[in-house]
């Protein structure tokens, strides 16, 4: 049995890590609010400006389409894999990271396959097992739409000049503190919509024209989406930490508590020593 300073030190260990992981929790809660209420807010207009876009693009001329919309043979893909920059969130960065690695190895196998990591922790990883195009991990200091709209625009690029015929995004999808959800989420080409989501539209007026509104639309809507994937992650991050921070509390109270109990069981065999050594010298004495 541990002699009873050693038994102190872990007892003041574990209240130390107590301590740390507690503010860990209420800081992640208080992020956690701010990131919640901008992706529940941000999720309908995105949502609706897909729905308008797809339901435009649906009525155009085949020979109209966006060169966003090309469908081509699939033989490089690139995929966009969102992590974040510090780790205690549980499984929330080696979800994504597993998710990715599927996906190049399994799903587009015999293809060359890239990564473009935002996010330290992803980067660090994947760097090590895959080719990383590029990496990102200064868009989670200053998450606006301006920086998106910057990746945003070199992803288009990259599938616009064929350096990538097909462009995904992993990320967590964000649905409560406790659970997040692994997304991964074609970004270019512009997938067509499904025939049963088609509305027939009634008889607008377009001006300039309905293509240079597409053409217009597009764009916008690539940054809006990338931009809602990025607010979810943040969200979803917040939201594993603060899971992450509450077990580990638990964790590090059940063991204090069991390590009390073992000191005090250590400090009563202790006293109970001494007593029989007591009584044991008394008796050596008077016989």
């Amino acid at each position: 049995m541990a002699n009873l300073k050693e038994i102190r030190n872990r007892i003041s260990s574990v209240g130390s890590t107590m301590q740390i992981t507690s503010a860990m929790k209420m800081v992640s809660a208080a992020k956690l609010k701010k990131a919640q209420d901008a992706i529940t807010a941000m999720r309908p207009y995105s949502e609706k400006l897909t729905e308008l876009l797809q339901n435009l693009s649906a009525t155009l001329d085949s020979d109209a389409g966006s060169k966003y919309s090309d469908q081509r043979e699939v033989n490089k893909v690139l995929i966009v894999a969102i992590t974040s920059n510090r780790g205690l969130a549980g499984a929330f960065n080696s979800n994504i990271i597993k998710e990715a690695k599927v996906l190049a190895k399994e799903t587009y196998a015999g293809k060359q396959v890239d990564f473009y990591t935002i996010g330290k922790k992803g980067n660090d990883i994947l760097s090590k097992t895959g080719n990383v195009a590029e990496n990102n991990n200064a868009i989670f200091d200053d998450l606006s739409f301006e920086a998106t709209a910057e990746i945003a625009e070199k992803l288009m690029d990259m599938f616009s000049n064929g350096s990538y015929d097909k462009i995904v995004v992993v990320y967590n999808n964000f649905k409560n503190a406790a659970t997040q959800i692994v997304i991964n989420e074609q970004f270019l080409p512009i997938l067509p919509p499904k025939a049963s989501e088609t509305k027939v539209s009634a008889d607008y007026i377009f001006e300039p024209s309905k293509v240079k509104i597409v053409e217009g639309l597009i764009p916008k809507s690539l940054k809006t989406q990338l931009f809602k994937s990025l607010r979810d992650s943040a969200a979803s991050e917040h939201g594993a930490r603060m899971t992450a921070m509450h077990k580990a509390t638990d964790n590090a109270t059940e063991l204090r508590d069991a390590l009390k109990l073992q000191y005090n069981k250590a400090r009563q065999a202790a006293i109970t020593n001494e007593i029989l050594e007591i009584v044991g010298g008394a008796e050596a004495l008077a016989g």
